[in-house]
Parts: C-alpha cells; structure tokens; sequence
C-alpha cells in the first residue's frame, strides 16, 4: 500500500472532494512502466483537476498531477530498466487517467523521458510541466528569429513566466516582466527581469491597428485583451509564443493588420502531445540554459496534504513560482 491524493465525487450532489488515502499497485492503471515517484508540482490543470475536474476529469476515482519525476521500479520496455531517473509531462497524464500525486505511477513507456545529466528529480520538478513549456515557448522563438529589443513575458510571476524570465536572461536577452503583483518585482528582478511593465498597460482593448514597436520577442500566458495589445507592439518580423489563456480564450482587440503590414509571427505551443525528440531536446536545454540557483528561488515546497488547499490557490492566481510536492513527505 502507498499513498495517493485521490479526488472522489459525491454523484448524487455532483461536489467532489480530495483527501490522501492509501492505494495498491492493483489500482493502477494499465501501462509498461511502473515508476517511484518522488515529485511532482501543481499547475493551474491540476488546480482545475484537484476540484471539480473543469471538464477534464472524465472518471472518478481519480488521481492528479500531470507531471512527476522519479525512479523506475519495474518496466516490461527495454528502454527503461530498474534504477533509471524519468520525468514525465502532458499526455493527459493527471486527467483522463491517473497521474503523479501518488507515491507511485504506472504509465506507457512512449510517456516518459530519461532525465538528462545536471537535473535530480526534484530539480525536474521545480521545472515541470510550466517549465518544459517555457523551454518549448523559448525555442519556438529561436527558431523564428528574436529580433532587437527586449523580450516580452506576461504573466511572469507565475510557473510558466518564472522560468521563461529566468532562460531569456540567462541568455543574454533583455527581459520585460509583465505583472498584476506589484509586490513581485523584486522577485522577478531576481530572476533577470531588466524592467517590471504594470498589466495595466496592456489590457486596455484599443482600436488601433497598430502601435509602437516595442518587443523582439514575446512569451504570452495571458491572450485576451493583453495579447491583443502586445501583437500590435511587436516589432517587424516577431514572434509571439502563446502558452495560456489565464486573461480568456479570445483575442480581444485583435486585428489582422500585425501579420500582414509587420509580418509577426503567433506561435502556438502545446506541451501535452510534443513528440518525444523535441520533448529530449527541450530537457536537454533545461539542463543547459536554465540557471539552477535561480530556479531554488522559485520553488515552494509543498507535500500531499497541502495539495486541496494549493489547487484552490493556483486557480485564483494566488501561487508564485513553482510548488514542487515531495510525495513521500
């Protein structure tokens, strides 16, 4: 028997409730590889999934956590052998079925990544799901080309733009921060930020077709009104790496003009289906280009049972950085 945080629902009053219970390795799903999981960390998904499921949840009983590092206990893939180091992301994993708030997991072998030399699994986890994002948001716009001028993140107090902050920087780009918290610019500064921009400037929706140019380079995890804004301010030839929609799924205020008269570029990044090269090479840079001791101040330790109250929080935008969960504390 191990412990999990299991999520039950009442089907009669439709309300569902977390509590820590103990499993067996019987009630796990399917899968070639069962790993020990050591962490695992909580996004605004598994904030979603921890509560009433926000239409992911498809069965119940369930187990969240749509990501988790640990060490492979047995497997049925030659890829993986007793002892090995993995982390996993996306996949669903967390969702539609069990996932990494539990002492164990059993997934596919296809899920899982071998975690690369200079990251521990608690490392892994302090990145998780929001920092592989971030890794793939970053290398998107490479591949387009930053072009001059500072590199816009939205956003940038939370998991994805604490971690995007830290890269750029490290890098050698100028970064603007974008945040509603006042009180955070001293923590954003720390991790590189060159110059804090309030939300307030960017979420009025004007009728503008275009403003001043102003950014090489942007990562979004806001869109609505903000992306709408920031599109029309980035200069000629760049690129937007949009990962959320925390400001609404609409593009407010958004126009055609950017794309055509500037040639800017939206760039979509899903980190859930990302097939497993890019997946290798993003860890791969994770391990290179994000700055460890930067990372360590980004990290809030969490264990099992502080998980209910910590997926309320991440829903109300209340969790700063990254909350990495020691699933044996």
């Amino acid at each position: 028997m191990f412990k999990a945080l299991v999520v039950e629902k009442d089907e009669d009053s439709g309300k569902t409730a977390a509590a820590v219970q103990e499993i067996s390795e019987n009630d796990l799903p399917e899968g070639e590889v069962l790993v020990a999981v050591e962490y695992s960390t909580v996004n605004y998904k598994d904030g979603l999934c921890v509560g009433p499921g926000g239409g992911l949840v498809r069965n119940y009983p369930h187990v969240p956590g749509i990501d988790f590092a640990g060490t492979v206990e047995a497997s049925d893939d030659d890829r993986y052998s007793t002892g090995d180091k993995v982390v996993l992301t996306g996949w669903r994993v967390g969702e539609n079925r069990w996932g990494g708030y539990a002492q164990k997991a059993r997934v596919p072998a296809d899920f899982l990544v071998p975690l690369p030399e200079g990251l521990d699994t608690r490392k892994a986890m302090a990145v998780g799901t929001a920092g592989f994002t971030a890794m793939l948001a970053v290398m998107a716009l490479e591949d387009q080309g930053i072009k001059e001028g500072p590199v816009l993140v939205t956003g940038a107090a939370g998991g994805v733009g604490s971690v995007a902050t830290a890269i750029l920087a490290k890098l050698g780009h100028e970064v603007a921060a974008v945040t509603g918290r006042p009180e955070q610019e001293e923590y954003l500064r720390g991790l590189g930020a060159s110059e804090i921009v309030a939300r307030e400037e960017l979420t009025e929706v004007t009728k503008k077709p275009l403003e001043a140019e102003r950014w090489g380079g942007c990562v979004d995890a806001v869109a609505g009104a903000m992306l709408g804004r920031v599109l029309k301010q980035m200069r000629y030839g760049g690129s937007v790496a949009a990962i959320g929609l925390a400001g609404g799924a609409a593009i407010e205020g958004a126009l055609i003009t950017p794309f055509i008269l500037r040639g800017v570029n939206l760039l979509g990044i899903d980190s859930v289906m990302q097939p497993y090269d890019n997946r290798l090479r993003a860890w791969q840079r994770i391990a290179q280009d994000l700055p460890m001791d930067k990372l360590e101040a980004m990290v809030q330790p969490a264990t099992l049972s502080d998980l209910p109250g910590l997926g309320r929080d991440i829903l109300k935008g209340q969790v700063k950085g990254r909350v990495v969960v020691d699933v044996n504390a």
